[in-house]
């Protein structure tokens, strides 16, 4: 299976995981999903009263130069590790 192929797949199994992941985990599912389709996090950062804007751009940002194979991996890592 190519890295693109795994990547889909790790989509597909994120919605069917056993349980929910912690809200920290969710950040970093989120975090790492958008660095390996989008790149490095762009637009404005939320304002202070859009908690969930706000931390899930900031976990995004967090991941800034990451390439966005490294974010695959990772992100194919983490869901078969929940799995």
């Amino acid at each position: 299976m190519s890295l693109e192929e795994q990547f889909a797949q790790a989509q597909l199994d994120s919605k069917n995981l056993p349980e929910r992941p912690d809200n920290m985990t969710l950040l970093k599912i989120y975090a790492l999903f958008k660095q390996g389709s989008a790149g490095d996090a762009t637009g404005e950062r939320p304002g202070m009263t859009d908690f969930v804007g706000r931390a899930k751009f900031d976990a995004w940002a967090a991941l800034k130069g990451t390439s966005l194979d490294d974010a695959k991996q990772q992100y194919i890592d983490l869901i078969e590790g929940l799995k």
